[in-house]
């Protein structure tokens, strides 16, 4: 084996150096690389490519239910951030603030956009008059810049990242209600349907809602290492930044009335998630949904079979084209069949069809299933609908695989010592009681580096135990403390 042989291939482990093993695979499958910068990276065209796919289904969702897009400029000016002072605050150590323009001194700072809500709601205030102009739905695809990340991890957590960003203004509280759940909605199928991960919706605790929101939701993904990964979070804003920004409309009875404002978000983040998820020991799992290529064909042939194998490999290429299947076929000379069956495999490709002579000769194709190498033989004649099976059944294979991890990591733990000793065991996440005091999960962090992640979405919703599973005052909701991302 040559040394660009063993170059190819992943070394670390993802049961015993997770960390490690996921650079490795998004480095090596060709979704990233690390920017000359600290906490910054260059996303490469496979990685893109992923994206691009998570935004273009974002994006229908979003227009079908009457969002339209914009885009803000990347600079605030200090003013206008400092309009609302919850934003401020929540943001103020990770926001990175411009100075000089050329050779200039700037008679103002300019912050770097670490979220849009204070460069958008003041534009919204001077479109919104009526009640006519309601609701009115806004997104943007941007990037944004936190400046709190230190240790990087590609699409995880980084100084600048992806997104989208939606705002939105309302008649009323139920309706600002309505939007937020439509966009959280919205976000759990994103993951169910084209990320091929289970997930888990609710509120963030009061302490760490948005700045200045009235509820923050979100759902919350479990990685394989027992981490939760927030995969999406929507917020009602109430009417503070309508007070702040002087949203107002006229109503029916032409009285002025605040709007009530929501805004919404997904980052790529997302990308993260799905590759630490689904990809192994060989390299990165893709779902069909995202898979830039969803099939690879290999053809295998002696020099006495080369020319019949080549056209019968690229006669079932063209028509699992024209079928609309993203196929590539791999006839590279210089190549042997196993090298570019740990390559593909590498690059995540789902779904994997060799052709040999005894294929051609028998009129078949062997299909061979990325996520566990399970193979099925399928005739030419049938080689479309039972390629989309396939890919069906692997997509299938991949969600019930998340679903299954999350079923089985959701547990039950009272006091201190079964919290600590249930999260330093298995990971995943803990539910108990919890009295709705913040110094209860410091008291868990600072232990352990866990915290809670999510409430029940219903605030009615009986807690589980009756008295915090801390420090054993009387329980208001039920907490689930996880470590996270």
């Amino acid at each position: 084996m040559s040394d660009t042989d063993q170059e190819l291939g992943i070394t670390e482990s993802k049961q015993h150096s997770p960390g490690d093993w996921y650079a490795e695979v998004v480095q090596k499958a060709g979704l990233a690389d690390y920017a000359p910068m600290g906490g910054f990276i260059v996303t490469r065209p496979r990685g893109y490519a992923i994206w691009e796919g998570i935004q273009s289904y974002l994006d229908g969702e979003f227009k079908n239910t009457g969002v339209q897009n914009a885009y803000f400029p990347l600079m605030i000016p200090e003013s206008y951030l400092e309009r609302e002072k919850d934003i401020v605050e929540g943001f103020d150590p990770e926001v990175a603030w411009v100075t000089q323009g050329g050779h200039e001194e700037l008679e103002e700072r300019l912050a770097v956009r670490p979220t849009s809500e204070s460069i958008i709601t003041p534009y919204m205030s001077q479109w919104v008059r009526s009640h006519r102009d309601l609701p009115l739905r806004l997104n943007q695809w941007c990037s944004v810049v936190r400046w709190e990340a230190t240790d990087t991890k590609p699409f995880f957590r980084t100084k600048e990242f992806l997104w989208q960003e939606g705002h939105t203004a309302h008649k009323s509280h139920e309706d600002a209600w309505e939007e937020t759940m439509t966009r959280l909605d919205q976000y759990e199928r994103l993951y169910t349907d084209v990320l091929a991960l289970s997930v888990m919706r609710g509120r963030k605790p009061d302490h760490d809602k948005f700045p200045g929101a009235d509820t923050t939701t979100t759902v919350e993904a479990l990685m394989p290492d027992g981490k939760s990964v927030q995969g999406g979070t929507s917020h009602h804003l109430g009417t503070s930044f309508a007070e702040a920004y002087d949203v107002t409309y006229a109503d029916e009875g032409e009285e002025d009335q605040l709007a009530h404002t929501t805004s919404w978000g997904l980052s790529w983040r997302a990308i993260g998630a799905l590759v630490m998820s689904h990809s192994d020991d060989q390299g990165l799992v893709l779902p069909p949904t995202l898979a830039p290529e969803q099939v690879v064909v290999v053809p295998i042939w002696q020099e006495d079979t080369r020319d019949e194998v080549l056209e019968y490999a690229e006669g079932l290429t063209e028509e699992l084209d024209e079928a609309g299947v993203r196929v590539h076929l791999d006839d590279r000379d210089e190549r042997n069949p196993g090298f570019k069956y740990n390559e593909w495999e590498l690059k995540g490709v789902p779904l994997r069809i060799e052709v040999g002579p005894h294929e051609v000769e028998d009129g078949e194709a062997t299909l061979v299933h990325r996520p566990d190498g399970e193979n099925e033989v399928a005739t030419r004649e049938d080689i479309t609908s039972t390629v989309e099976d396939a890919l069906d059944t692997v997509y299938a294979k991949l969600y019930a695989a998340s679903e299954e991890r999350l079923e089985e990591n959701v547990r039950e733990a009272h006091g201190r010592g079964q919290i600590l000793g249930t999260i330093g065991q298995h990971g995943g996440y803990v539910k108990t009681g919890w009295c709705g005091e913040e110094a209860c999960e410091t008291a868990i962090k600072d232990e352990i580096a866990a915290e809670i992640v999510m409430v029940p979405m219903d605030e009615d919703e009986e807690p589980v135990h009756d008295t915090c599973g801390v420090c054993e005052e009387e329980s208001v909701t039920t907490a689930y403390f996880a470590k996270s991302y």
